[in-house]
């Protein structure tokens, strides 16, 4: 049994929040995960209230950008139990995004031990409200102090949990980008690394001052194929089958994604994965063949695509249409939330807390 060692906070500040009106990332519940990777191995498992960390100036996340992370949710149930989705799913991907970023694997029952130990430190944080729920972010960074270009041999990791309400408050708009890449096939666009999401920045705040809410990203080679959203992967419904792209090592492996290609092949639908090229798109546009779009993603959920622009055409979505992402989107959350039956054993609920010191 790996032992978690708890120090609580003495002043909770749950009643500053209001669940009704939650900024998404900016509210932090009381407690946080803490973790140390030194002579080959991790140690100091902790949970302390969540407080700022002293680095030192040359800390080589900082410099050299490993660092990773992950991002999960937990929801309450109508008696109040601390729900997980699919957090099995989420330490494979956080470690195979670690050993992309030549960094170490996290212990995976440590991590589920810690998971469950702080949301149930932190239940009361969790926000009762459908479409709300405790968003986790576990990340990893490198920690040596050296100003040299290669694998730090020190590593921290930590476990935040903020309350959050929906991420996308309306549907998303669309521009497809021309110019800039999100990541090539060999590269690291299959790992939440940070330096993707830093590089996707200027293009997507681009894309709003045109207008848009987000690009949609192309291959690196042609700008042919669809790879994804800067937060979301990708789905198309066509009136025969449902397409998302495949995922080459260039698309990020979404476990929102996941869970929706089984449940929708669960209840009878075609669901394909290929290179989908955006002239596919179109052509299927013009026909009247091409029925919605939708994102998939743990913040987002589901999130409709009202419009996606290329050069050459805009193409709009009419939401009366939109009724397969509203299907799906309801499925999930009731699942989340209990008041659908778990039908694909997505849903860990919650450990009540054990003396861990």
């Amino acid at each position: 049994m790996n032992m978690i060692k708890i120090n609580p906070t003495n002043a909770s500040r749950l009643s500053e929040v209001d669940f009704d009106n939650i900024p998404f990332g900016k509210v932090f519940s009381d407690h946080m995960f803490t973790a140390t990777y030194e002579g080959g191995q991790w140690k100091d498992f902790t949970i302390e209230p969540t407080r700022n960390i002293n680095v030192h100036p040359a800390m080589m996340a900082l410099h050299y950008g490993q660092s990773i992370f992950e991002g999960m949710k937990a929801t309450v149930d109508q008696d109040g139990t601390p729900l997980l989705f699919r957090p099995e799913k989420h330490i494979e991907r956080l470690n195979a995004s670690a050993r992309r970023m030549c960094m170490p694997d996290f212990p995976r029952d440590v991590f589920l031990d810690a998971i469950h130990t702080l949301v149930d430190t932190d239940r009361d944080w969790i926000p009762p409200q459908e479409g709300s729920a405790m968003y986790i972010r576990p990340f990893m960074f490198a920690t040596d102090e050296y100003i040299g270009v290669t694998a730090s041999k020190n590593y921290k990791f930590m476990i935040l949990t903020l309350p959050v309400g929906p991420y996308y408050s309306k549907p998303v708009s669309l521009k497809v980008e021309r110019k800039y890449v999100r990541a090539v096939r060999g590269g690291v666009g299959e790992a939440k690394t940070c330096g993707n999401y830093a590089a996707s920045l200027l293009p997507a705040k681009l894309a709003v001052e045109e207008g848009f809410d987000q690009v949609m990203w192309m291959d690196a080679h042609e700008f042919k194929y669809i790879q994804e959203v800067g937060t979301m992967n990708l789905f198309f419904v066509f009136k025969d089958r449902i397409v998302t792209p495949a995922t080459d090592g260039a698309i990020l492996k979404g476990i929102t994604r996941m869970s929706i290609i089984d449940y929708l092949k669960g209840e009878g639908h075609d669901v394909q994965e290929y290179p989908l090229t955006i002239d596919e798109v179109k052509e299927a546009y013009k026909k009247g063949e091409l029925v919605e779009a939708f994102g998939s993603g743990t913040a987002a959920v589901i999130a409709n695509i009202s419009r996606i622009k290329d050069t050459d055409i805009d193409m709009k979505f009419d939401e009366s249409h939109w009724e397969l992402s509203k299907s799906v989107k309801a499925f999930i959350n009731g699942v989340r939330i209990g008041k659908k039956a778990d039908k694909y054993g997505w849903i860990v609920p919650v450990k009540e807390q054990v003396e861990k010191s």
